[in-house]
């Protein structure tokens, strides 16, 4: 099992959100590269990065941090926010990303999707954020009338290389992730998913490393990493089955 440390950027900063809501961010780093190097000196082996100010604009807003973190470690960097047309793909892509993250576009555009994951195999992530088991779009500032394990199904042919599976009533909240509700749809997919939203503690982990065999390949961790409710040494070796 593969854990993601996050880096949410908002106006070019490490911030984390409580629940998706830009006006409750706490800012961890000002140089999102240094602590890009943080987390690779811990031993994680992967990055999930979000533009923050993207995913409300619609565009690529934070690319010079973005940039920043790709150039200060040689680890593969999966992003997500703001990214809605192909050109935006392909880009990102070739400024050395190894993976981008699809969410509102994979409601408003399926087919935009599914070109993209024929176009970029394994380089096309889906990202379903849900509230009340509703996917939520627009930086999760409006829930759609889809479910999200109806969206992960309307990928299940497309050769999406992940599915990330936000929990938002739980993102940033430290309140613990409901590791049953995120296997109970990996168990509907054949698409490997990530778990994400509440991580609070090493007990979380251990319970999501509990339902890998179900389907759950991953999981993203933020503000438990910032606040150092979760050691990184321990996290990694849950998640390796060593502990």
């Amino acid at each position: 099992m593969i854990i993601y440390p996050a880096i949410d950027l908002k106006d070019g900063a490490c911030v984390r959100l409580v629940q998706g809501d830009m006006d409750r961010a706490t800012v961890f780093a000002d140089d999102p590269g240094a602590q890009a190097a943080r987390f690779r000196d811990q031993g994680f082996a992967w990055l999930h990065v979000v533009d923050l100010n993207g995913a409300f604009a619609g565009r690529p807003v934070n690319a010079a941090a973005v940039e920043a973190i790709v150039k200060a470690v040689d680890l593969p960097v999966q992003l997500g926010g703001g990214i809605r047309d192909l050109a935006t793909v392909e880009d990102w892509l070739s400024r050395g990303l190894a993976r981008v993250i699809l969410g509102t576009i994979a409601v408003r555009d399926p087919a935009l999707v599914r070109e993209a994951c024929r176009l970029f195999p394994g380089k096309v992530a889906v990202g379903i954020d849900a509230r009340d088991g509703m996917v939520a779009v627009e930086g999760w500032a409006e829930t759609s009338t889809m479910s999200a394990v109806d969206l992960g199904l309307a990928f299940e042919d497309a050769g999406a290389a992940a599915i990330i599976y936000t929990d938002i009533g739980r993102d940033g909240t430290l309140q613990g992730h409901d590791a049953e509700q995120t296997a109970r749809l990996a168990e509907r997919l054949t698409t490997p998913v990530i778990a994400s939203g509440g991580v609070a503690s090493i007990d979380d982990i251990r319970a999501i490393k509990a339902v890998e065999h179900r389907g759950v390949a991953g999981v993203v961790t933020g503000r438990a990493l910032y606040d150092g409710r979760l050691d990184p040494a321990a996290a990694l070796a849950v998640a390796a089955g060593r502990a």
